[in-house]
């Protein structure tokens, strides 16, 4: 999956290649560390997004009576905050994470057209291509809390645009996707991204292999011509396009799985990656391969915008070079910092290095996981339990994480200390330090809980936490397994994951050590 973009027939029939200024420390990451990040940022990808910008208002203030002729509470107005919103906000936290960011998009000449320029200007965002139009009504959204308690939103919207605006905003297109290493197209069914727009992009884009394409789109199929790299519909726009039902109790991850071929086919796209919501993400690619990550939702949600975080973060992390899975778990990580604020927000670096932060200090001593694990077990949750070194994670890892993960619901994994790793690897492993591998393996948004064990078998881990599944990679059997009686005893069974070939730490630490000349591993 991680060359699904490079393997994919471009606009030439040929290949799409990665962004030019892809680094091999980059492309080489499969998992998250606290420096990433800040190494995406210092890549510093320019970005076009191309979309419908709107401007998003939140009105606060108290409600302490009803009006007289309703029965509608009165809220008294205390505080007006404006953000950014649709392809605004993600053009925002696209500069948030580092990235020369053009905006490119129609707006009006109003109070609101003026207020949202001057906020993506504040933020770095060149606005050259942000046309206003005086007979464009700005799109906006308000919404209206009383406490902390949202009570209506109101969308102030315009139908039909006038063509002379629209033949404007296409003759823009071209210049503002000059020297871009991505292209986002944010299109929410507005009317401003027809026909003639996506005429103009594709001429823009032209026949030769060039930037990174991603669109979020409402209909991602009417953007099947441009052959986009990446699509990103949600739950119900993958439904429209499968012309299905995706009914929110069932397995949506898989069922969108089981119809990979019409998704890819609908969008032309080299993946696709399906938004779920609380559910996380699935990412399906030309190879075969998917890969998931696990939403960290909040219990009460004001939040918006989180998807425009999570396109502009994927898109970023792509364009610096990351590995397209990885990138999938960065835009996670950056979707899990705003959903659990109020409004419309941006994540920045400095935010996303402070999450991956806190969740690399996130190992837990024994005493601790058992406590989280019977709570989990009393709310009726499946426990699965892996274990292994993790020492240099590679693609192998976090396939077999992903799978592990989807045998239950609270995936466990535990990880053997430096001695426990020397015992094993030899004298001169691990690579990483105990803390270093614990903090990227937390980082995977499909572990719930990461600990550290000392002793040679996982047989006293096991009894004590009576795991309903334990996981192991396709490289043993349950029969090889001192772990499996102890599993079995108290009631859980063995499940063997897939077999990725010629995917091992060994195989890289040796790769690294030839690429160094052999002075050893660094």
């Amino acid at each position: 999956m991680d060359d699904a973009l490079q393997d994919h027939p471009g606009r030439t029939g040929g290949t799409v290649p990665r962004a030019d200024h892809a680094a091999d420390d980059l492309a080489e990451v499969r998992g998250l560390a606290a420096w990433v990040p800040a190494a995406v940022a210092d890549r510093a990808p320019a970005v076009t997004v191309i979309g419908d910008a709107m401007l998003d208002g939140w009105w606060s203030g108290t409600i302490e009576r009803f009006c007289r002729e309703a029965p509608a509470p009165v809220v008294d107005i205390t505080r007006r905050d404006y953000a950014a919103g649709g392809a605004a906000n993600t053009a925002m936290n696209l500069a948030a994470l580092g990235a020369h960011v053009r905006m490119c998009g129609l707006i009006g000449t109003d109070d609101a057209g003026r207020r949202l320029r001057g906020i993506l200007e504040d933020a770095g965002v060149d606005t050259t291509h942000l046309l206003q139009d005086p007979r464009v009504g700005t799109t906006t959204k308000y919404r209206i809390l009383g406490g902390d308690q949202v009570m209506l939103r109101l969308d102030d919207t315009q139908d039909g645009l006038p063509a002379s605006a629209l033949t404007a905003l296409a003759a823009t297109v071209q210049g503002s996707v000059a020297g871009a290493d991505a292209v986002v197209v944010c299109d929410y069914g507005s009317g401003a991204l027809g026909d003639e727009v996506r005429a103009a992009l594709g001429r823009a884009l032209g026949a030769e292999p060039g930037p990174l394409v991603v669109v979020d789109a409402h209909d991602t199929a009417a953007w099947s011509e441009l052959a986009p790299d990446i699509v990103t519909p949600n739950a119900q726009e993958a439904a429209q396009v499968l012309d299905v039902r995706l009914d929110p109790r069932s397995d949506r991850a898989a069922t969108v799985a089981d119809r990979r071929d019409d998704l890819l086919a609908a969008t032309n796209a080299a993946a696709v990656v399906v938004t779920l919501d609380r559910d996380g993400t699935v990412l399906l690619g030309q190879d075969g391969e998917e890969h998931r990550t696990w939403a960290r939702p909040a219990t009460e949600r004001q939040a918006s915008g989180a998807g425009d975080t999570f396109v502009a973060t994927l898109t970023a992390a792509r364009a610096a070079g990351l590995p397209l899975t990885t990138s999938l778990d960065l835009a996670q990580a950056a979707a899990d910092v705003v959903v659990h604020r109020p409004g419309t927000s941006v994540c920045t670096t400095a935010d996303l290095t402070g999450h991956l932060q806190q969740v690399a200090d996130t190992a837990l001593t024994t005493q601790e996981l058992l406590r989280r694990v019977e709570e989990d077990r009393a709310a009726g949750k499946r426990i699965v339990l892996t274990n292994g070194c993790f020492d240099v994670l590679h693609r192998g890892h976090t396939r077999s994480l992903n799978q592990a993960k989807q045998l239950g619901d609270v995936l466990v994994v535990a990880l053997n200390d430096d001695a426990g790793v020397r015992r094993l690897k030899g004298p001169d492993r691990p690579i990483n330090p105990i803390a270093d591998r614990a903090g990227i393996i937390a980082s995977l948004s499909c572990v719930d809980y990461v600990t550290v064990f000392t002793t040679d078998t996982l047989v006293p881990l096991i009894e004590l936490l009576r795991p309903d599944v334990y996981a192991k990679g396709g490289d043993y059997t349950a029969q090889m397994l001192e772990e499996a009686p102890a599993v079995e005893a108290c009631g859980g069974r063995v499940s063997i994951l897939d077999y990725v070939p010629e995917r091992s730490t060994a195989a890289v630490v040796r790769r690294i050590r030839s690429a160094s000349g052999g002075e050893g591993a660094p």
